[in-house]
């Protein structure tokens, strides 16, 4: 018996889709099914007549047209998509609709009014493949366009799509002669949801219960339940790339990857972009693109793999509608280790393309210079980074000691410096050992300097932070404004000047950038929840404040500044019940880091670093809520802050005190061996390592007074003070105090104790006696 042949023929197949229709209808679904009637009779019937259209099949939201010529396919797509623009033009935006199409021309074979085979299955992943609003056409329909179609099309390359063997080429319509300039933000997109479906459905005469039947292999999600709202922009996530090396511990590099994508895509004004912090925090997890959209308030997903294997770099990257779930591209580059940069280039380079991110001239004109051309250099480069984001003393440790490998590898490495420097900012100001705090302090100033001849966004925001802690205000704000143009997504950068806000009086606005900072980073760090609780604090709003710093201290913190505002914070909210157990963990971790007790007055001197250019009235309601939460005053306090400060200045990071004679190392021996009286302030577990000889201890925030000074030197005496070092400011209050006191012979070694170790000088230790 002979078989059957199967019908075919070679037509040209229009695949369209309805962007986000399943949200749609359950948002309102008598309004979206009103609108697709009104529209089938102005839009899609005459089209469909005019250009010999036929309806072949509807699945869900979305169908399949054939057309006897691929020119009447394009023409009918391009008419389609300009009249839903211009018919939604006034129109609100909730009740627009947007459709992505894709045509191809092929071979089908035919059953009934049925078309089946791969031309049919190719215009289909066109269509996934297609930017919503847009038209994807592939290499046979470009083929028999050439010469009698007006507008431009765009080549995109040779994509693989799902069940194909063979690439397809592909090709982009650009409406209006240039489609990129074709701008679709988030809130456009969100408008043109309902008109532009109705072009498709109406032709067709369905009932409405084909409306309400949803695609299976599809989980929208859904823009009403997004935890965030969506920006107006483009707005992508970038998950944790997947270490696909044979060595699980090249897990460190995949990290990099993903955080320099992150890093590079920040400094582009026209996207929005989620903090790393928030993404890694899905890394090992089961997810899915359309829940880590809802749950970060993004429109788009980025994911993939990094397999290195020795010199030999593969990444596999796929950009995801988070919205409806299709998978908008998935490519894989292959390169060796020296061109690394060019990898991530080329995927921000399609990102961006894909997107149709506005570019500014500024960002259009940047060199393609690459950071180092040494690739152990930016391997170790990447170790380190890996440590520092863990927060803590130790690993900031030994991140820097990664930097610096990095710089002995490549030594015009600017990125290495500003990392090093940002890692010696953190050592700076945290409370820890005063000798690391000295060391990081003298090394920041010269790993900034070298990182400021090539700046990066991160060197500017470094010496944002440097500036604000010298008292240099105007140029901080001059700094981290800069950091914030060449990275406008960075949340750091809205952490950094909502920390100099907060210094200078203006916590409603530093409020502001802290929130912001939490939009970007929806999982926020201890530094940004930090800012914002101390911006609530300042405002009054303890309640909050109290909240936030609680949150805080879930993470861990070791920073003794956070203790001590949450205690005041609960002082003025009259929480006594909560105070005790505050005020034992923060003298717990005083005394791993050999300092004193909190008392009242320890914030006039220390808040997060040198307090004494911070704004005066934010201190005195930190005072003023330790005072109801029953701590100490402390020493010294009949004299009020203004009292002493008056005689001290504060230029480029130093401390000066009139009436008083600053001395260097050799000067301090002189007055040593002379007879004298030097009074170290540091905490008396500091003093008992190591303490100039014949030194008194006096601490400045629990033993120095007009009395304890009055027993040990008379006020026509020579005095001098000392503290850790340049780093330590406790010799200047101290030495300003003896002068309110009428002390008329006062020294006052800067240097401290550090600077006299460092020369060898005989020290005396009291430990164990």
């Amino acid at each position: 018996m002979e078989a059957v042949r199967a019908e075919r023929r070679l037509v040209a197949i229009l695949a369209v889709d309805v962007v986000g229709y399943s949200r749609l209808m359950e948002a309102d679904e008598a309004r979206t099914l009103a609108a697709i009637k009104a529209w089938r009779c102005d839009i899609f019937d005459p089209l469909m007549q005019d250009y010999h259209g036929r309806i072949v099949k509807l699945m869900g939201d979305g169908a399949i047209v054939e057309f006897g010529s691929v020119v009447d396919a394009v023409a009918c797509a391009v008419a389609s998509q300009n009249r839903v623009a211009a018919r939604q033009a006034d129109i609100p935006r909730e009740h627009r609709l947007l459709l992505r199409m894709g045509i191809n021309l092929g071979d089908v074979v035919v059953e009934g009014d049925d078309l089946l085979g791969d031309g049919v299955n190719v215009a289909a992943r066109l269509e996934q493949m297609c930017e919503p609003g847009g038209l994807f056409v592939s290499g046979t329909a470009f083929d028999h366009l050439q010469g009698k179609f007006e507008l431009p099309l765009e080549f995109i390359g040779e994509h693989h799509v799902k069940n194909i063997q063979r690439p397809v080429r592909v090709y982009r319509v650009q409406f209006d002669g240039d489609f990129k300039s074709r701008r679709f933000t988030f809130e456009t997109l969100r408008g043109w949801r309902i008109a532009a479906a109705l072009a498709v459905i109406v032709a067709t005469g369905l009932a409405a219960t084909w409306l309400v039947q949803r695609r299976e292999s599809v989980e929208p999600a859904s823009v009403a339940r997004s935890a965030l709202p969506l920006p107006q922009t483009p707005s992508i996530a970038v998950l944790p790339f997947e270490n696909l090396s044979s060595d699980s511990a090249q897990s460190y590099f995949a990290d990099g990857m993903t955080d320099d994508l992150i890093t590079e895509l920040s400094k582009l004004s026209g996207i929005f972009v989620i903090a790393r912090n928030s993404t890694f925090a899905y890394k090992g997890k089961p997810t899915k693109a359309q829940q880590v959209g809802a749950e970060l308030g993004v429109h788009y997903i980025l994911e993939g793999s990094v397999r290195r294997e020795g010199n030999q770099v593969r990444v596999n990257a796929q950009l995801i509608d988070a919205i409806d779930g299709h998978h908008l591209w998935a490519e894989r580059y292959d390169g060796e280790m020296s061109g690394v940069f060019g990898l991530q280039d080329k995927v921000i380079g399609q990102i961006v393309s894909t997107l149709s991110v506005k570019l500014t001239s500024a960002e259009k004109n940047v060199a393609a210079v690459p950071e180092t051309m040494n690739p152990k250099a930016y391997d170790t480069l990447l170790r380190g980074w890996e440590h520092l984001r863990r927060d803590s003393e130790a690993e900031t440790v030994a991140a820097s000691a990664f930097f610096q490998k990095a710089i002995v590898l490549d030594p015009h490495y600017s990125r290495a410096y500003a990392s090093l420097a940002a890692a010696n900012w953190r050592a700076s100001i945290l409370s820890w050992d005063y000798s690391r705090r000295e060391a990081a302090s003298r090394n920041l100033a010269r790993n900034l300097a070298k990182a400021m001849e090539r700046p990066t966004p991160l060197a500017y925001a470094v010496s944002a932070q440097v500036l604000a802690q010298q008292g240099r205000y105007d140029e901080a704000f001059a700094a981290i404004d800069r950091a914030m143009t060449l990275a406008p997504n960075d949340p750091d950068n809205h952490v950094g000047m909502a920390r100099i806000l907060n210094a200078t009086g203006r916590a409603t606005e530093a409020e502001q950038e802290a929130r912001l900072a939490m939009r970007f980073d929806p999982h926020p760090t201890r530094a940004t929840l930090r800012m914002l609780a101390v911006s609530l604090f300042s405002q009054g709003k303890y309640d909050e404040a109290a909240a936030t710093y609680e949150r805080v201290l879930e993470k861990s913190s070791e920073l003794l500044g956070d203790y001590a505002t949450l205690t005041s914070s609960y002082g003025h909210l009259g929480r006594t019940g909560d105070i005790q157990r505050l005020v034992d963990q923060y003298n717990k971790l005083a005394t791993s880091s050999l300092g004193d007790p909190l008392t009242v007055q320890e914030s006039a001197y220390d808040w997060y670093g040198s307090a004494f250019s911070y704004h005066r009235p934010y201190i005195a309601q930190l005072q003023e809520g330790l005072r109801k939460a029953g701590l100490p005053e402390g020493a010294g306090t009949d004299l009020a802050f203004d009292d002493y400060a008056k005689f001290m200045t504060l230029t480029k990071g130093e401390l000066s005190v009139e009436r008083t004679i600053k001395v260097d190392v050799a000067e301090v021996k002189a007055l040593l061996a002379r007879g004298v009286t030097f009074i170290d302030v540091r905490a008396p577990l500091t003093y008992d390592i190591g303490h100039l000889p014949k030194a008194v201890n006096l601490s400045l925030l629990t033993a120095l007074s007009k009395e304890s000074l009055a027993k040990v030197v008379g006020k026509a005496d020579e005095v001098a003070f000392y503290c850790q070092g340049r780093n330590c400011t406790h010799a200047a209050y101290a030495s300003a105090k003896a002068i309110a006191w009428g002390y008329t012979r006062v020294y006052y070694f800067a240097g401290g104790f550090l600077e006299w170790d460092d020369e060898g000088y005989p020290l005396v230790i009291e430990v164990g006696k």
